[in-house]
């Protein structure tokens, strides 16, 4: 039996009976309250390390009360469970919440991590105290956490102290950290955090003496953003606060999973609409496109009415390639999976987009390793994700510029990575979110369906899209296909 209490507020039976069983087979002892009015005489009365709560974002006196608890019992570490649809704003709001969270339906595995975490708080805290005289214990304490991302901060926001596990995830050195200050290591600025978007827990944590939660957006190695819900705790010596220790979880994953499904039900919704739209609007456009073209016939071609009407003509061709966008967008069908050689199917790609590239003088480099197994996948669907995506990088980069493909494997990962990186203008950051939207073109005479439609066809393959990319230094389009992929 593991040596730490649970408090499980039960307002949920589904809920309830899943995380029940769970406690009782990881090993946790735990209490149940009825509901969050008990809850409180229940803190009372068992002291409970850890509080699980389900918790609705949008119901306002449900989180007054958590805080109230948090209030009352600031050595708690709450858990809330929140739906898939509640993730941004949990993470959002878990400043003054909770420290952590799980997403329904809870998964056993996140759950014993996440209590893993919760635990390690509940020990950190109570470590802290115990060494908050005795700096050379404190410093043994962080390096010996090596599953968590631990920073030690001054005061005045210089580092006194950082683990591998951060370091690692930053991609620099002991000594490049030891001195600076925290907001130039972990986001890149020159003045410290503040607002509502990169809130400090630092100044919190000083003022009040007491922990303080924050989420903040952390650059990594790679200068890729990382979603990250930070802990600071307060260090105390002689009745002085003379700095924190702050820790991070990085989240991205699931901000991601969210931003996926919410993606994925906007397309599906679209699609039916665009299906039904499409094809009420194709048969006119038939007529109009004949008309014009049967009129002309009996005109001459210095007439002004036959150039109005090739107008006419082009312009409903135009509407018939928005129509045809449409319907592809709206089939999306289920990909019909045979076994190829990646390799050998992104060489086509290349060498399918080469010469019309050549024609804005861009040259299209590509490169796959040898070591990648055979896939499978549907052949049509993924030339044309691919083809998309260096058609689009070819309008993006100016004549003299270049586009790479390249195929590698993650072996660790059982995945094959596909990247498609050009030297052109980059996408502003404010637009990046916004590129897979339905609709959504940066270009004169795009439709905005491309990218929507790339990114449903990686999904139904099992994979996934990403995009970074920096005005002035290029994009780069990176999918990742599970390297497990089999014929079902």
């Amino acid at each position: 039996m593991i040596d730490y209490t649970i408090l499980l507020i039960n307002e949920d039976e589904d809920i309830y009976k899943v995380l029940s069983v769970s406690l009782d087979d990881i090993g946790y002892k735990f209490v149940v309250a009825e509901n969050m009015d008990t809850a409180f005489d229940l803190i009372c009365k068992n002291k409970p390390n850890i509080v699980i709560a389900d918790l609705k974002m949008s119901d306002t006196k449900r989180v007054e009360i958590i805080n109230k608890m948090k209030k009352q019992a600031p050595d708690i570490e709450f858990l809330i469970i929140v739906e898939h649809s509640d993730v941004q704003a949990a993470i959002a709001g878990l400043k003054n919440i909770a420290s952590d969270f799980l997403i329904k339906p809870v998964n056993k595995e996140l759950l014993i991590i996440t209590l893993k975490r919760a635990v390690e708080l509940v020990r950190l805290r109570e470590n802290l105290k115990f060494y908050n005289d005795n700096e050379i214990m404190c410093d043994v304490l962080i390096n010996q956490m090596i599953h968590e991302e631990v920073i030690k901060i001054a005061p005045d926001y210089k580092i006194q102290d950082i683990n591998n596990a951060m370091l690692n995830k930053l991609g620099i050195k002991r000594e490049d950290a030891i001195g600076k200050f925290c907001y130039e290591i972990t986001h890149h600025r020159n003045i410290p955090c503040s607002g509502v978007e990169h809130p400090c827990p630092l100044v919190e944590s000083i003022a009040n003496r007491k922990s303080s939660q924050a989420t903040h957006i952390h650059l990594d190695k790679e200068r890729n953003e990382i979603y990250c819900l930070i802990s600071c705790y307060p260090l105390i010596e002689n009745e002085k606060v003379t700095g924190v220790i702050e820790l991070s979880r990085d989240v991205t994953r699931d901000v991601k999973m969210q931003k996926s499904m919410l993606q994925q039900d906007k397309l599906a919704s679209i699609g039916r609409l665009a299906a039904g739209v499409a094809h009420e609007i194709n048969n006119p456009l038939t007529t109009i496109l004949t008309t014009a073209m049967l009129i002309q016939e009996d005109l001459e071609k210095d007439n002004p009415i036959y150039q109005e009407l090739d107008i006419v003509s082009s312009e409903t061709l135009r509407c018939r390639k928005i129509v045809t966008s449409l319907l592809n967008f709206a089939r999306q069908s289920k990909p019909e999976k045979k076994q190829y050689d990646i390799c050998e199917i992104m060489e086509e790609c290349a060498l399918l987009t080469r010469k019309q590239a050549a024609f804005k003088n861009i040259t299209i480099h590509f490169s796959c390793v040898d070591s990648i197994p055979k896939l499978f996948f549907d052949k049509g669907q993924i030339e044309q994700a691919v083809i998309n995506l260096i058609l689009n990088a070819t309008d993006a980069v100016d004549p003299g510029g270049s586009i790479t493909l390249s195929v590698s494997l993650n072996p660790k990962k059982d995945q094959v990575i596909i990247k498609v990186a050009d030297t052109g203008k980059g996408i502003p950051f404010e637009l990046i979110d916004k590129i897979f939207d339905p609709f959504f073109s940066t270009k004169d005479d795009g439709t905005g369906l491309g990218l929507s439609i790339t990114s449903g066809i990686i999904e139904q393959h099992g994979g996934a899209i990403y995009v970074s990319s920096k005005p002035g230094y290029g994009t780069t389009f990176t999918i990742v296909l599970p390297a497990g992929l089999k014929e079902k």
